[in-house]
């Protein structure tokens, strides 16, 4: 995620849908937003409240800011329509088998002119890993689908979204994935899987420049995933409606 091409504005209600272990609404809430981290997995939500909580303690949070968890379906979002200013959607769609369900859910609770995020696995480094493991793409909650960014784009516009750009990210995790489908995914006690591991680790934690260097190379190569950037039209609010009076309306 470039927070520099996807902005927030101090006090922005913001939506991470699928949020996992938090990494994105973290970030979210300390650049003052209101986020609203979302998902299916109680005990992820828990962790990620704990977060949220010593954040808040350690002083990291602007002022004016707010952060909670909830729990639910990404096909029926339990929130009013044109709730949020901004959505997140990291690494999720491709684990649900009705995914233009889900964008439409995303839509309804976005503002007209709110913007939305989504990450997806890419196509290549996807597919290889599911060449080189079944066991990657069968286990349960896993990856029913591998997307072409042609089809996810083609798909949000389908619902109703504006393509706005794309950028893609992670190009060093790609052999990290590829190194643990090829000893075993559930294998986290390989050496060379964890050598790698610490690798990533190190590089999350200091940045150094070789690899920020290394990863703007690699990434429109072998980027692990691809970000896609979209909005919501002005002009769909009360757009349904709109149509149905002209539709109705005596010739």
């Amino acid at each position: 995620m470039d927070f520099q091409r996807f902005a927030l504005s101090p006090g922005d209600h913001v939506l991470d849908m699928g949020c996992g272990a938090g990494r994105h609404a973290f970030e979210v809430y300390r650049r003052g937003a209101n986020v609203v981290a979302f998902d299916m997995d109680t005990d992820e939500l828990a962790e990620v409240s704990k977060m949220f909580g010593a954040m808040e303690l350690a002083g990291e949070v602007p002022e004016g800011a707010s952060a909670k968890t909830v729990r639910g379906d990404a096909l029926d979002l339990p929130f009013p329509d044109d709730s949020f200013d901004k959505i997140i959607a990291a690494e999720v769609l491709e684990h649900i088998p009705a995914d233009m369900a889900a964008m439409t859910e995303l839509l309804r609770v976005l503002k007209p002119g709110g913007r939305l995020a989504v990450t997806v696995p890419s196509w290549l480094p996807e597919r290889i890993c599911w060449a080189l493991s079944e066991d990657y793409h069968t286990a349960p909650g896993g990856h029913v689908r591998i997307y072409t960014r042609a089809e996810l784009e083609a798909k949000l516009k389908a619902t109703g979204f504006r393509v706005e750009g794309h950028h893609h990210a992670h190009g060093l995790h790609a052999p990290y994935w590829w190194i643990k489908c090829a000893v075993g995914v559930n294998n986290d006690g390989n050496p060379l899987a964890k050598a790698y591991h610490q690798v990533l680790v190190w590089d999350i934690m200091k940045r150094p420049l070789a690899t920020r260097l290394a990863e703007r190379v690699l990434n429109p190569v072998i980027g692990k995933s691809v970000v896609v950037y979209f909005s919501k039209p002005a002009s769909h609010a009360g757009g349904l409606t709109e149509e149905k009076e002209k539709t109705d309306a005596p010739v």
